[in-house]
């Protein structure tokens, strides 16, 4: 049985050869995984050794988008699954994009643009009306490193413009490309009630924080609701303050989308009807040790809660698992924040993690979107104590997802 037949049948009967060929995860595919899956467990029970080099040989990353190296702990199905999701986004997100036509602007010394143009318009997402800011539509139709020629095209004319914040969309793609590498093989993220997501206009995603050495989460986040969602939409994360003072670092979060984590700054994303991301734990919460993981501390003063009601937006709260296993912090040093500060005289990071582990550990996380806290009346405000209150509200939540999902995990690889 081919591709194309598998196509035609139903999500039923696909379910039931995906658990007759013993397909991991089977449950949760769309069609188009479900296909993939049971096409590659075909293969490997009919030629286990050709299928397995298939999934698993030098190239194999490469002519699929995704890492061009074997990950040790990560099973045959999960590699498949991974394919079958990559795939499956492609295909989804090509609908976006009409390859068929170019886009017709030229520049001053009249070098023309060449990529194609979104669909329904007559111009590609970087010289149209502006809505690649916050829509996440790959400009060249693909997604994977054969785009790149495309985009190193791009950024070298520098014919387009960044928006307020610093995001640059090419760059933006770019490190979509790669951390999708992360996001599908290596951390292999499963995301549950992503329709709490707005497809449209501002909302605060509020999520716990970990990571230790770099934040992960911020970009995980991100990429579970531009590749998951129903309309691909970026999430603008307001980033750790230490980020934001290191140099190179700094600029480079901004080109991907991060923002400074500026109450002005929130503001206009919000008014702009992009969504925010906050990490309200802050950096109490991303050098958390591991022996606290998963436990969620103080959501700040619930600065978050005023902006989302000032705006008339809703609050997701969002629960990760997984970023606080990545790099385990097995100390917290005070001195070496201070050295830090000698060096960063602006900075104040009060404690610092160490981990025993510079290459993070492949644990497969979980995103779970509950559902949205609405503003009151628009325009509102909320007191000291009302901010505080609803802080509180979003924190228990967002413990109670986390206490459940890792109750129903059999492992964390």
């Amino acid at each position: 049985m081919n591709r194309e037949t598998l196509m035609q049948l139903r999500k039923a009967e696909l379910l039931e050869l995906a658990r007759r060929a013993d397909v991991r995860g089977r449950s949760s595919m769309t069609k188009a995984e479900l296909t993939e899956a049971i096409i590659a467990a075909r293969r490997r029970e009919n030629d286990p050794p050709d299928a397995e080099s298939e999934a698993t040989g030098p190239d194999a990353g490469s002519a699929t988008g995704g890492l061009p190296f074997t990950i040790p702990g990560v099973s045959p199905d999960d590699r498949a699954q991974a394919r079958a999701r990559r795939s499956a986004l492609e295909e989804r997100l090509a609908g976006y994009v009409d390859q068929s036509e170019h886009c017709p602007w030229r520049s001053i010394e009249g070098h023309p643009c060449g990529l194609p143009i979104v669909a329904g318009t007559d111009r590609c997402g970087l010289h149209g009306d502006g809505t690649i800011s916050d829509r996440a539509v790959p400009l060249t139709g693909t997604l994977g490193f054969s785009a790149w020629p495309a985009l190193w095209r791009q950024l070298s004319l520098a014919t387009y413009d960044v928006d307020p914040f610093g995001l640059d969309p090419v760059v933006a793609e770019m490190a979509w490309h790669v951390l999708n590498g992360l996001y599908y093989d290596y951390f292999r993220v499963q995301v549950e009630g992503i329709e709490h997501v707005p497809t449209e206009g501002g909302a605060v995603l509020v999520a716990n924080h970990g990571g230790a050495l770099l934040p992960y989460d911020g970009a995980m986040l991100n990429l579970a609701v531009m590749n998951e969602s129903a309309v691909p939409r970026r999430v603008r994360v307001m980033a750790t303050e230490i980020f934001n003072m290191l140099p190179s670092v700094s600029h480079l979060y901004r080109k991907v989308g991060a923002t400074y984590a500026a109450r002005e700054d929130a503001r206009e994303i919000l008014r702009r009807g992009h969504l925010l991301g906050v990490f309200p734990e802050g950096e109490r919460g991303f050098m958390k040790p591991v022996w606290e993981a998963y436990r969620v501390g103080r959501l700040g003063r619930g600065g978050f809660a005023e902006l989302a009601e000032e705006a008339g937006v809703p609050i997701v709260p969002v629960a990760i698992v997984g970023a606080e296993e990545v790099h385990p912090a097995v100390m917290v040093s005070k001195r070496l924040a201070g050295l830090v500060r000698v060096f960063f005289p602006d900075q104040r990071v009060e404690e610092i993690a160490l981990s025993l582990n510079l290459v993070p550990l492949p644990i497969k996380w979980r995103i779970r979107f509950l559902p949205p806290v609405m503003p009151g009346d628009p325009g509102g405000t909320l007191d000291s104590l009302d901010q505080l209150e609803r802080a509180e509200e979003i924190r228990g939540s967002i413990q109670d997802a986390l206490d459940d999902i890792l109750a129903n995990r059999r492992t964390a690889f």
